[in-house]
């Protein structure tokens, strides 16, 4: 099945009623397998018993960046390519990805107290995943404030991808800063500097977290279709309602004008 394919809400549909029950079912699987790796993981000679938060947060800062990622591609197919479900899956996927970065900003800070002796500094990587955040807060705020869904898809869209400047300055903020988060461990050029008994479960989890992402955005992108189904629904209603109304008042009309003639 091609995009062009899914391109039909209701072969999209049929998909997602096959495949979310397996992806849910695989997401509890690998997050099960992912905390309790978590739990067996030894304490870190300097960190203690506070590194195991970088299981949790490691996955969140990187879905934060990877859903506002897709919100860009999707944009992208609301814009150039004018596919149907493009505005559905950026749409969809903001709520979504406002509680990754929720998450990453809320763990992040509960593992820098112990750390860094403090909840917040305002580092270049701390503030820019912020200004993340509150760029999902705008864009869900956008979509609830314009009425013509059209016109909103195409206003997100343009934010979206403006928003999209702001991936690689997280990214390599501490490359170009100094700030007080490490370099990159995980993904480098001279391979991962973790320990397997640390990188083997935070990879575990990077994966479950991220097909928790697809699952809940698929479930998310049916019910917007669905929710937008209804409200067509309810437009042809009340057309039909306002329509006939019309009708009975200008047969009202006629009727009084010709008693009137009689008279």
């Amino acid at each position: 099945m091609t995009l062009i394919d899914l391109a039909n809400p209701t072969r999209f549909l049929a998909l997602t009623a096959r495949l979310l029950p397996w992806l849910a079912a695989a997401t509890v699987i690998l997050l099960t397998i992912g905390l309790y790796q978590s739990a067996l993981a030894p304490d870190d000679y300097q960190q203690g018993a506070t590194v195991k938060i970088m299981f949790i947060h490691v996955p969140n800062a990187w879905l934060s960046m990877f859903v506002w990622g897709v919100m860009s591609i999707a944009s992208l197919g609301t814009l150039v390519w004018r596919h149907p479900l493009a505005d559905v899956a950026a749409k969809a996927a903001a709520p979504i990805g406002a509680a990754f970065t929720f998450l990453a900003l809320l763990t992040g800070s509960l593992w820098g107290r112990p750390m860094w002796g403090t909840y917040w500094e305002w580092d270049a990587r701390l503030t820019s995943v912020l200004i993340l955040f509150l760029m999902y807060l705008g864009l869900m705020a956008l979509w609830r404030a314009v009425d013509d869904p059209s016109r909103a898809a195409r206003a997100a869209a343009v934010l979206t991808l403006v928003g999209a400047i702001n991936l690689p300055i997280i990214k390599f903020s501490v490359d170009w800063w100094n700030t007080l988060h490490q370099p990159a461990s995980v993904m480098r050029m001279g391979g991962s500097t973790l320990d397997k008994s640390f990188l083997i479960p935070l990879l575990v989890m990077a994966i479950a977290f991220t097909l928790l992402f697809v699952t809940l955005h698929l479930a998310a992108m049916r019910n917007e279709i669905l929710r937008r189904r209804v409200r067509s629904l309810q437009m042809m209603q009340a057309s039909r309602v306002a329509f006939s109304s019309e009708l009975g008042a200008g047969s009202r009309e006629e009727n009084a004008s010709k008693e009137a003639g009689a008279a």
